[in-house]
């Protein structure tokens, strides 16, 4: 750590920022600014952002060395600084500041050091609570611009709408194949059949996992299933689950890295089939047809992620949160591509965070995205 924050790059830094609030942009780009910003004035090895919703809060940004921390859920809102501190390493070796608007918290703001810096001093201290009242004014414009956002709770109609819709199509073409089955077995011949039977096996396991997604968005509070943790080998499971995909996904995944000994992941073995199908298929999606979907995992001291890639045309940084809200969609209306109901990614992150992990998305370098998943070690 410098001995005096880089107050050049401050100043720099500060303008920068406040052409982009004048201009009127706001969102998740402008928060990554800021907290890069904290990172390079304050000389430390990363820098991040947790940003706080009702009765939780949840890392939206982050920087350096703090960058795995992306996506990650903190249970309780208002934890005291230094137990959110640890989040981004050692308590010891990170700063980290309040952002409050009048009464309310909108976050905290954090810079981790490296085991050999000096101590901050009250510089620092005040540098990062200056980039933290940016943070503030940020997020006090997208109160004041946001007022048709706090009206987008679905109602009944559309979700009976949305829904019905999801399931018409599987349930159409079990029901028109098994008919034909039926109707037609010993004109078809063998492979006709085999054929018929292969479709009606291929639309029931997407009728199934439908079924699971829609009924883990009527509550928030809800369960999804019961299954108990316990300690599993990721790569066998990421093999096994790459195995399930539908024929023309499972062509296009490349796994460059799944190596055998990594150590023993803990946590819902049978949910990793359903986590891996949805951020294929949305890779599949959201990339060109036969185009790469990269799949690897990995370790460090306290987690082991698996990440899946495309080489689409990439997520907007200011949508990586958004993405995992229940029904939204990148594209609407007419402009849709693709069809679904918006709930995979939400599905995802349910089932990530109930084995006390998380999941983020980061726009690929190059092009494309990157779903990144995060689980305790055994």
């Amino acid at each position: 750590m410098p001995e005096r924050p880089d107050y050049a790059a401050l100043t720099q830094g500060q303008l920068a920022v406040l052409d982009r609030l004048n201009a009127g942009e706001t969102g998740l780009p402008v928060v990554q600014r800021i907290v890069r910003l904290a990172e390079e004035v304050l000389g430390g090895l990363g820098a991040g952002f947790v940003e706080y919703a009702t009765g939780h809060g949840r890392v939206v940004a982050a920087s350096g060395a703090c960058t795995p921390a992306i996506g990650r859920r903190i249970d309780r809102e208002h934890l005291p600084l230094n137990e959110l501190n640890e989040v981004f390493g050692d308590p010891r070796r990170v700063l980290g500041v309040r952002c409050e608007a009048g009464d309310a918290s909108v976050g905290s703001l954090h810079v981790s050091f490296g085991p050999q810096s000096a101590d901050p001093g009250p510089e620092h201290h005040r540098v990062l609570e200056l980039l933290g009242g940016f943070l503030c004014r940020l997020y006090a414009a997208q109160r004041n611009g946001d007022g048709d956002q706090s009206r987008r709770q679905e109602n009944r109609d559309l979700w009976v709408a949305v829904t019905s819709h999801e399931l018409r199509t599987p349930v159409t073409v079990i029901k028109g194949y098994a008919d034909t089955l039926t109707n037609h077995w010993d004109t078809l011949g063998e492979q006709g059949r085999q054929e018929a039977v292969r479709v009606v096996g291929a639309r029931a396991g997407e009728l199934a996992r439908l079924v699971d997604r829609l009924l883990s968005a009527i509550s928030d509070d809800g369960e999804i299933g019961v299954a108990a943790a316990g300690p599993f080998d990721l790569p066998e499971t990421l093999r096994a689950a790459v195995e399930e995909l539908p024929e023309d996904l499972r062509r296009r995944i490349q796994v460059t890295s799944l190596p055998a000994e990594l150590p023993k992941a803990y946590g819902d073995r049978d949910s990793i089939a359903t986590i891996l199908t949805e951020l294929a298929t949305n890779a599949e999606k959201n990339s060109p047809p036969d185009s790469p979907i990269e799949l690897c995992a990995a370790a460090d001291e306290e987690t082991l992620r698996f990440r899946i890639t495309d080489r689409g045309a990439g997520i907007r940084l200011e949508n990586v949160e958004r993405a995992f809200e229940r029904y939204w969609q990148a594209e609407g209306g007419e402009q849709r591509r693709h069809p679904g109901a918006g709930l995979g990614l939400y599905l995802v992150r349910r089932l990530v965070e109930r084995q006390q992990g998380w999941v983020s998305l980061r726009p690929r370098e190059g092009g494309g995205t990157t779903a990144e998943v995060r689980l305790p070690r055994a």
